[in-house]
C-alpha cells in the first residue's frame, strides 16, 4: 500500500543515525552559555536568537570550506570536561526527541585540547555525557542507544594516535573512527598507517570521501584503506552514467561499492550548503536508492545545517513521494551498516525498527478504512 506518512509520524518513526558531527549540533542557547561560563569571548554575537541566526547562515554557505568555519565557536566552548559532557547529554536527549532510537555521533578530541585537556579526558566526557542524556531521556519515556565515533583531522599528524585511543575505549562506548577535516588536497591515503592499525586490531572505522573530493577519494577510502563505510559518498554518480531513457550504466568503482553493499552515510540538507548537489530535489540519493546501493540518512551537522532526522525525511519525502516503506528500508540499511555486533543490529531491526513501522502503516490503514466507512454512511 502507498502510504506518504505525514509529518507526525515522520517525528515518531523510529530513526538509525550514522553521521553527526557532535559539534555541529550544540544548541545555540548552550553555545552562547557555556562561552560565558568558559570565557570564550569570540563569538559574533551572545544574543541567542542572534547566534542561531548567525549558525543558520552556514545554509547558504556554498563550500565545504565556508560551511565549516562554524565549528571554530562550538569547539571553542567544547574546552572543558563539563562543557563537553553537557553538550553530549543534550545531543543524547535531542536525537531521542526526534525519535533515533540508535546513533553513533563523531567527535575529533584533538580540538578539545586547546586549554590543556588530554585526548583520555575528552572521550571520557563525551562518554559520560552520553550515559546522561541517554538516562534523561529513558526517563522521558524515549530510549536511546549512542555511541562515539573518534575522528581525526585529515589535515593533522595525529590520525594513528587517535585510532589508537579508538581501540582503547571500544569497550566503553567507542563504536569506531573516522578521519574528518577538508577533503580536497588531504587524501585518506594520508592516515594509511592508521587504517592499517584499525584493521589488525578489528577496530570498525568509516571515512569521509566524495564530498569535497571526487571519485579518486573514493577509491582511495575503499582500495587503499579498507573503509567500512563512506561518509557521504555522493560523488559515486561520477560513475554512473543515466540514458535518456532512465537506464544507468555503473561504472568499476559505482559497481564495486554497490556489490560490495558498502554503506553510503548520506546527508542531503548538508550536500546542498556545502555547494556539493543544487539542491535536495536533485541530490542524487533518489537514482542511488532505485539501483539499490546501501543508502542511509544522516543529518551531518544539525545546528548549521538547520535540520533533524524528521527533517531530512520530510524533505525526501516532499521531493521524491517517499512512502513508510521507503523510509524503513532507508532505516533498516542505516541498523545494517553500524558498528554494532550482528546479534544487537538484528535485535533493534527486529524488536524496535519493524515492529514501529508496522504499527505507522496500521494506523494508516485504519484511518484511511474509517474514514471510507464514514464516508459511505
Amino acid at each position: 500500500m502507498h502510504i506518504v506518512p505525514t509529518e507526525d509520524q515522520i517525528r515518531r518513526s523510529p530513526k538509525v543515525l550514522l553521521h553527526d558531527h557532535l559539534d555541529g549540533g550544540v544548541r545555540p542557547s548552550t553555545v552562547a552559555e557555556l562561552a560565558e561560563e568558559t570565557g570564550y569571548d569570540a563569538l559574533p554575537t551572545t544574543d541567542v536568537d542572534g547566534l542561531d541566526r548567525w549558525f543558520a547562515g552556514a545554509t547558504t554557505a556554498g563550500s565545504l570550506e565556508e560551511y565549516l568555519e562554524r565549528f571554530v565557536h562550538t569547539v571553542g566552548v567544547m574546552q572543558t570536561p563539563g562543557a563537553i559532557s553537557r553538550v553530549a547529554a543534550e545531543c543524547a536527549e535531542d536525537l531521542a526527541a526526534d525519535g533515533v532510537v540508535y546513533a553513533e555521533v563523531r567527535y575529533a578530541p584533538e580540538l578539545s585540547t586547546q586549554r590543556g585537556m588530554g585526548l583520555d579526558e575528552v572521550v571520557e566526557s563525551i562518554l559520560d555525557g552520553f550515559r546522561q542524556g541517554a538516562a534523561r531521556a529513558a526517563a522521558a519515556g524515549r530510549r536511546i542507544r549512542i555511541g562515539v565515533l573518534l575522528c581525526a583531522m585529515r589535515q593533522e599528524p595525529r590520525a594513528r594516535e587517535i585510532a589508537e585511543l579508538a581501540v582503547k575505549y571500544r569497550d566503553s562506548g567507542v563504536v569506531g573512527f573516522d578521519i574528518a577535516g577538508p577533503e580536497a588536497g588531504f587524501p585518506p591515503t594520508r592516515s594509511l598507517d592508521a587504517f592499517e592499525y584499525l584493521r589488525r586490531e578489528n577496530c570498525h572505522f568509516t571515512i569521509h570521501a566524495g564530498e569535497g573530493f571526487g571519485l579518486p577519494s573514493i577509491w582511495e577510502a575503499i582500495q587503499w584503506c579498507g573503509a567500512a563505510r563512506l561518509g557521504h559518498g555522493v560523488r559515486i554518480v561520477d560513475d554512473i552514467t543515466v540514458a535518456e531513457d532512465g537506464t544507468a550504466r555503473l561504472g568499476r568503482l559505482a559497481s564495486f561499492v554497490r556489490d560490495r553493499r558498502i554503506p553510503l552515510e548520506m546527508c542531503p540538507r548538508s550536500n546542498v550548503h556545502t555547494g556539493t548537489v543544487p539542491s535536495v530535489a536533485e541530490h542524487p540519493i533518489a537514482l542511488l536508492r532505485r539501483l539499490n546501493f546501501r543508502v542511509t540518512v544522516n543529518t551531518d551537522n544539525r545546528l548549521m545545517s538547520q535540520t533533524s532526522m524528521s527533517r531530512e525525511f520530510g524533505e525526501l519525502v516532499e521531493c521524491f513521494d517517499y512512502t513508510l516503506d521507503d523510509l524503513q528500508w532507508f532505516t533498516v540499511n542505516a541498523m545494517k551498516s553500524a558498528f554494532l555486533p550482528f546479534d544487537q543490529r538484528l535485535a533493534l531491526i527486529n524488536e524496535v525498527i519493524k515492529p514501529g513501522y508496522a504499527a505507522l502503516r496500521s494506523e494508516s490503514l485504519f484511518g484511511t478504512v474509517a474514514s471510507h466507512a464514514v464516508a459511505l454512511a
